[in-house]
């Protein structure tokens, strides 16, 4: 039996519009005019008026950390609470009385940020956090998720104290008598991995559920997905473990690339000796490429740019040694696999892309598909590079609505006139798809589209680059037909053509004819996942 959808706007991955399409077992059968999948109809068959509403593939996030957002919807939301640093230190509190940790648990949250605070212009530290509790320990996560502040209790744990040294490629902030302050930095963050409580698998499994609804509301059927980096007292083996009891469930709604977080050589070997190689797995979770991270973030200071930031002396800095990431990079494309790297200034760019050149001309393959992610700063000639090295871009669009306030405050202008520079890499023939790295940011598709188009925040903040501006069409692609292709899934998902993925979503206006600077006020009405209904707008 059929289902026959009429009546809409549908963009099926290119123009013109059409009007209906037909999808049967999970597929897409045909799509035309209304009147030809009308005829299609047999005894039997479902016909599903879609009263002139707009139908598009379903959304694919192409960077994110799905297990690490089901994690932050279980603890204090601060993304709704960083007005101020007082309101931030009152919601915690008042978290902390409403949601009383077992014996041994910590209060975590994610979501702040201090550029948003309207009373003091700084980062929470451990002596803030020692006001919600001395006894509980306490960590909160910066929406960036490149450094953390903990309290006082927390540092006793982890045994931090101020002869403790810095660790290659984090920091550990200090107050000015060079005692630890409770922040930490990048890899410093790592240092809590012996004392942090860890999840079982059901606690996975549950936090995996919570996310996988909650991006079924932004209209996503596919995600690619950072995980084994969330909990890294957590084997990778047992989130791998979680999602595949949750596919034979019959509870995985949505399409999973694991992008593969490894930061040792001997941990990606046994890995690859295990896993195979990228594109292994099952319907709807596979393995995807080796992730790594490069750098920190703008907001945090820590990307590593290759000028100074403007009014300081501080660059940042690379988290591995030029030579750590030419040994991981080369095993992994010499065993097959993908590689996605997190570059976010153009000083770690260079070090990521000498990686991939020497990997790609010791051991030359075709189709490659290795990845840059974010690519944020960058210069002209690095632009032209990822071009000549056949790179695929996971760009953030929805970056701009925050970015869009500091970028040209901290980077000098000659870097931040050609940064952000994703449609100049799409005219060079590079494949870019979009994200949003939730929970760096809400998974809001719309929202991201929006930015993409406008070159703007949703505030109205820019143009930023408007040169750099997508079309409509561009900014649809990036989050379908672009998602796709880098994970080799082009002509299967991504479009609404015939044998593809009967994956799509119904929103409440058409967004080739929504002024740009609403196109983030459109609703997604409901989402299918292989043609079955996974959200309804109620």
């Amino acid at each position: 039996m059929k289902t026959i959808y009429y009546n809409g706007e549908i963009y099926t991955g290119s123009l013109p519009l059409q009007e209906a399409f037909a999808a049967e077992a999970g597929r897409i059968l045909a799509c035309g005019s209304s009147r030809e999948m009308l005829e299609m109809a047999e005894p039997g068959d479902e016909l599903v008026d879609l009263g002139g509403c707009f139908v598009c593939p379903g959304f694919h996030d192409s960077h994110m950390h799905l297990l690490n957002y089901g994690q932050t919807l279980s603890g204090a939301r601060l993304g709704e609470h960083t007005d101020s640093l007082a309101g931030l230190l009152a919601y915690l509190k008042d978290f902390l009385a409403e949601n009383p940790p077992r014996p041994g648990q910590w209060l975590k949250g994610r979501g702040w940020n201090q550029d948003y605070f309207r009373d003091e212009k700084r980062m929470p530290a451990r002596r803030d956090l020692d006001q919600v509790s001395e006894h509980v320990p306490v960590m909160i996560t910066r929406a960036c998720g490149h450094s953390c502040v903990v309290n006082s209790a927390v540092l006793k744990l982890a045994g931090i104290n101020r002869n403790t040294p810095d660790p290659e490629g984090g920091a550990i902030g200090r107050d000015e008598e060079g005692e630890p302050d409770g922040r930490l930095y990048e890899n410093a963050i790592e240092m809590l991995n012996p004392v942090m409580p860890q999840p079982g698998p059901e606690d996975i499994k549950d936090m995996l559920r919570r996310a996988i609804r909650a991006v079924h509301a932004y209209g996503i059927t596919g995600v690619q997905s950072d995980d084994y980096s969330t909990f890294r007292g957590v084997p990778w083996q047992l989130i791998n473990q979680a999602y595949r009891e949750l596919e034979t469930a019959g509870e995985l709604s949505l399409d999973v690339t694991e992008q593969c977080n490894f930061t040792e050589l001997e941990d990606l070997q046994a890995f690859l000796e295990a896993e195979d190689i990228s594109g292994a797995g099952g319907d709807c979770f596979r393995i995807g490429p080796l992730k790594m991270l490069g750098d920190g973030s703008l907001g945090s200071r820590t990307a590593h740019l290759s000028m100074p930031y403007l009014g300081t002396e501080e660059r940042g800095f690379s988290l591995f040694t030029p030579e750590h990431l030419k040994t991981m990079i080369g095993l992994a494309h010499a065993r097959g696999m993908q590689v996605a790297v997190h570059a976010i200034g153009d000083a770690c760019l260079e070090e990521v892309l000498d990686a991939i050149e020497e990997a790609v001309t010791a051991h030359p393959r075709a189709d490659h598909r290795h990845g840059i992610v974010h690519c944020q700063i960058s210069r002209p000639d690095q632009l032209e590079r990822m071009a000549r090295l056949g790179l695929h871009v996971y760009a953030q669009s929805i970056f701009l609505d925050y970015d869009n306030h500091i970028v040209e405050k901290l980077v000098p202008p000659e870097l931040a006139g050609s940064s952000y520079s994703w449609k100049s890499l799409m005219k060079q023939g590079v494949t870019v798809s979009n994200g949003s790295d939730c929970p760096v940011e809400l998974p809001d598709v719309m929202a991201g589209i929006q930015c993409a188009v406008t070159r703007c925040s949703l505030d109205g903040t820019g143009p930023y680059l408007p040169g750099e501006a997508f079309t409509v069409q561009e900014a649809l692609d990036s989050f379908t037909k672009a998602s796709a292709r880098a994970v080799f899934r082009e002509g299967i998902s991504g479009a609404l053509q015939p044998g593809y993925q009967a994956d799509f979503v119904i929103v409440s206006q058409n967004p080739f004819r929504t002024e740009p600077e609403k196109l983030h006020e459109i609703q997604v009405l409901a989402t299918y996942h292989r043609g079955k209904r996974v959200f309804i707008r109620r």
